[in-house]
């Protein structure tokens, strides 16, 4: 029997050898649901959800649910009790990983890689970011900073003007580019920053557990 705990690090590893540039981040809270891990990749957001062979599917269709509206594709990694029918619990443009103990260390294996999903939204993309976050989205995008208005107020001003006003592509290599360079240990003064400026309260998200960055590599 394997473990969440046994999985983690190596499918990171595993994660940066198969995909190349990543940013490998954990425990994000989307919709009602809590993302064990999301993955940054130069133009797209995946989300992971783990499957060990502890765990059950009692809430792996709320899971699914909320991934598929946040993320652009998903994955589930699922140790050897599940593999046989993880198929039958997850949408066919899921993507699926099996992991097997071996004595040396988990074997990862990519059984179905993910397509893209048509659940997703700008907006609630977008609704991830912080909000210096958004405010250097408005300026690279030549768009008013819209200081008196609420984060949900900027974030559906942007979402509405992608694929019009704003190149899709271009929204999207620079909404992966502002994660990729997310630093979690200077947001409280960022934040703080932002709110003498503005003059507004703004809520600050905790620290996740993890943070990654890879760069470039032939594959």
């Amino acid at each position: 029997m394997i473990y969440d705990k046994d999985i983690r690090e190596p499918l990171f590893d595993f994660l940066e050898e198969a995909y190349g540039k990543v940013r490998i981040i954990e425990e994000k809270t989307i919709g009602k649901s809590r993302a064990d891990v999301f993955l940054v990749l130069p133009e797209e957001i995946w989300g992971l959800e783990i499957k060990s062979d502890a765990d059950t599917y009692t809430r792996l269709a709320r899971q699914v649910k909320d991934y598929d509206r946040f993320f652009d594709r998903n994955m589930v990694v699922v140790g050897t009790s599940h593999a046989m029918h993880i198929e039958e619990h997850v949408p066919e443009h899921w993507g699926i990983i099996t992991v097997d103990p071996l004595p040396e260390g988990p074997d990862f294996y990519i059984l179905r890689q993910p397509s893209a999903g048509t659940k997703t939204s700008w907006e609630r993309k977008l609704s991830m970011l912080w909000r210096p976050e958004l405010v250097m989205l408005q300026e690279t995008f030549g768009m008013p900073r819209y200081k008196d208005k609420s984060k949900a107020f900027v974030v559906k001003a942007i979402a509405e003007k992608a694929g019009t006003l704003i190149e899709e592509e271009a929204l999207k290599k620079e909404f992966s580019r502002l994660l990729f360079e997310r630093d979690y240990t200077e947001i409280a003064g960022k934040i703080e920053a932002f709110r003498e400026e503005n003059k507004r309260s703004t809520t600050v998200e905790r620290k996740p557990k993890r943070r990654r960055k890879r760069k470039s590599k032939k594959i």
